[in-house]
């Protein structure tokens, strides 16, 4: 990974938790706040993964904790940490996600639903309660940005049950975000497709007939969703609250689904 410099931007001062931060969407989210000027603490399961996304950041502006993402002594230890080092807390990340399982509903075995739902809806909320714990929303220009998928708007086969966890986490933006104004804004990026390790089952081996029904033309990239993330936790994004941000490449304009 090529390291991010030392310098100014529309985020300095602020301090962000970023949470499933090693790879991905996560990784880029958190590279590109770096590059905005903000301090991080990264989360994920595996240290392995965090000290190597570290290692691309500026050391003086980056902590890590690994751990689950839905334990709540980890939400706890992580948002302290951000606190404790940086002096306080101005954005939450809540980007862990799962999907464990796939096929139609009918098949779907409940102990796994009951974990999709865990990780992606109440682990959300309970990102956003631990952070707010912690002072989020003190300080001026506070934000929330959740991940929710365009599988929350649109059935896609294989991958019900995500989606209907996904759309549980847009409508919870919502009613974040109207509860938690005008202290805190709370909004979230829907992305359809992008290329990582975790979305890999839906395009490997036929990206291009994937990507065919993109009027863009290509899958997204971890960096699209990521530009996205910077505009919406930062000022310039001061006056949008309670939205459901889609990155699709106009898959759905187009009739499609992921």
């Amino acid at each position: 990974m090529t390291r991010v410099d030392d310098a100014p931007g529309r985020l300095a001062g602020r301090v962000a938790v970023v949470t499933g931060a090693s790879r991905g969407i996560g990784f880029a989210i958190a590279r590109r706040l770096a590059e905005e000027g903000a301090s991080l603490v990264l989360t994920a399961r595996g240290e392995e993964g965090l000290a190597e996304a570290a290692a691309a950041l500026p050391a003086e502006r980056v902590r890590t904790v690994a751990g689950r993402a839905q334990d709540p002594d980890h939400q706890a230890e992580s948002v302290a940490v951000a606190v404790r080092e940086f002096g306080g807390l101005d954005i939450l990340v809540a980007n862990a996600g799962i999907n464990p399982v796939y096929g139609p509903l009918l098949g779907l075995e409940h102990e796994a639903a009951r974990k999709v739902l865990d990780v992606n809806v109440l682990g959300t909320l309970a990102w956003v309660q631990a952070a707010c714990a912690a002072g989020l929303g003190e300080r001026p220009g506070a934000s929330v940005l959740a991940m929710s998928s365009v599988t929350g708007a649109v059935p896609s086969p294989g991958i019900g049950w995500y989606g209907v966890s996904k759309a549980a986490v847009s409508h919870l933006t919502v009613t974040l975000a109207a509860e938690l104004g005008p202290r805190i804004r709370v909004n979230a990026l829907a992305p359809a497709v992008v290329r990582t390790r975790f979305a890999r089952a839906l395009y490997e081996g036929r990206e291009e007939e994937v990507a065919a029904r993109y009027p863009a033309g290509r899958l997204g990239e971890p960096g699209d969703v990521a530009n996205a993330a910077a505009f919406l936790c930062s000022d310039d994004a001061g006056w949008l609250t309670g939205q459901v941000l889609t990155l699709d490449g106009g898959l759905r304009a187009a009739g499609g689904v992921a």
